[in-house]
């Protein structure tokens, strides 16, 4: 077997069974590759991490495409990408078709109830975020402000405006820590990574050029966009697509939070929800091309991204002051993850007390009793469907 089709395999098992987020890929990935392959060591890992933490994007998908990278070039960064996302994107196109076949569910109770079990999820990633990422008065501040920036100017360019201007704040006010793990060097030509940096350039300063020239192109630019500017991995890109797709009106709101929360409950990558929106689309591509473009689209720019920096991460991890810069803008994500569960997220899916006694018992169960993201969505279905036949 060669090493290729070894990364594809073993993605593809973790893509069928990694179920919980992004944190918990991250454990699924350790475990796999430190202590039972042995591909790399804990210094080694840990700084994968890092450099991935350290890039807009999708992180345990990016963590996976630099493991593939490392052990097999470039063609296994694609063997990982594909083996770790193709399970959880086949699923939620097969959910978008299923949603269209339905009609108009917007007031069905199970899709209440998926809306219900996002609010929940959500709500625990804020909570997880802000623990580890702003630990102390100078960082939740950060936090509150980003927040309070995105829900005072919801504007498209905020959010970027918001996170460079926290990293910046971050190098020059925050506190040095100690560097965590050792430098890290991937192997890939500083050639290649100047191409992968100048074409990851090109395409998000053409791309909405080119927008107005078809619904295409449209698509293209704004899945691309929103791949290249979040930061912060699954959750926080839910504002950046919903301005993508629900704002023009190409998928309606309530499908939107119906195929967020059926993502929760599938295995694999959050950003797969990407291919539910581009097969709900409501006018051409839509369907299985659709799914294909939107998801081609959005983790492109992660592809180019760890390509592009990879072989300058050893050099630059180690500066100080980009360590505090990367403090800063990680603060700054949890301020627009918890806008965004105020909106559209809380309002869009909390209408009534027993609604909030729903997802009372929901985030209690994620808190504190650790039960799986896929058992609180089935949860949160039946508790729906059962509250709306009582009243």
């Amino acid at each position: 077997m060669t090493r290729t089709a070894e990364v594809f395999l073993v993605f593809l098992r973790l893509g069928l069974t990694s179920f919980g987020g992004p944190v918990a890929h991250l454990g699924y990935f350790r475990r796999e590759f430190v202590e039972r392959r042995r591909w790399l060591d804990e210094p080694a890992y840990a700084s994968v991490v890092a450099l991935c933490q350290f890039l807009p994007g999708p992180a345990s998908s990016q963590v996976g495409m630099a493991l593939g990278l490392m052990r097999a070039g470039l063609a296994g960064a694609f063997a990982a990408f594909v083996g770790f996302t193709a399970p959880s994107a086949i699923l939620m196109t097969a959910f978008a078709f299923a949603l269209n076949r339905l009609g108009d569910v917007t007031h069905a109770p199970w899709v209440h109830g998926l809306k219900l079990a996002a609010v929940a999820i959500v709500a625990q990633a804020v909570w997880s975020m802000a623990k580890s990422l702003t630990p102390d008065l100078p960082r939740a501040a950060f936090a509150a402000v980003a927040a309070a920036a995105v829900l005072v100017l919801p504007f498209d360019g905020t959010q970027v405006a918001v996170i460079a201007l926290a990293a910046l704040c971050g190098a020059l006010l925050l506190s040095s820590h100690p560097q965590a793990s050792a430098p890290l060097s991937l192997r890939v030509p500083r050639a290649l990574g100047i191409g992968a940096l100048a074409l990851f350039t090109m395409l998000l300063i053409g791309l909405p050029l080119a927008a107005g020239a078809s619904h295409v192109l449209g698509v293209a630019a704004a899945f691309y966009r929103s791949g290249a500017l979040v930061f912060g991995g699954g959750h926080v890109v839910l504002p950046l697509l919903q301005k993508a797709v629900v704002d023009p009106g190409w998928v309606d709101r309530s499908s939107f939070l119906a195929g967020y929360g059926a993502a929760q409950a599938m295995p694999g990558p959050l950003f797969s929800f990407a291919a539910f929106l581009g097969a709900a689309l409501k006018s051409p591509p839509h369907g299985v091309g659709g799914a294909a473009l939107a998801l081609s689209a959005i983790y492109l720019p992660s592809f180019l991204l760890v390509l592009g920096v990879a072989p300058w991460w050893s050099a630059v991890q180690s500066h100080p002051g980009f360590a505090r810069a990367v403090s800063g803008a990680n603060a700054a994500v949890v301020g627009l993850l918890a806008a965004a569960l105020y909106t559209p997220v809380f309002t869009g899916a909390v209408f009534s007390l027993s609604d909030a006694a729903i997802v009372g018992v929901l985030l209690v169960l994620l808190l504190w009793r650790r039960v799986p993201p896929w058992v609180i969505v089935a949860l949160a279905v039946a508790l729906a469907v059962a509250a709306a036949r009582i009243a």
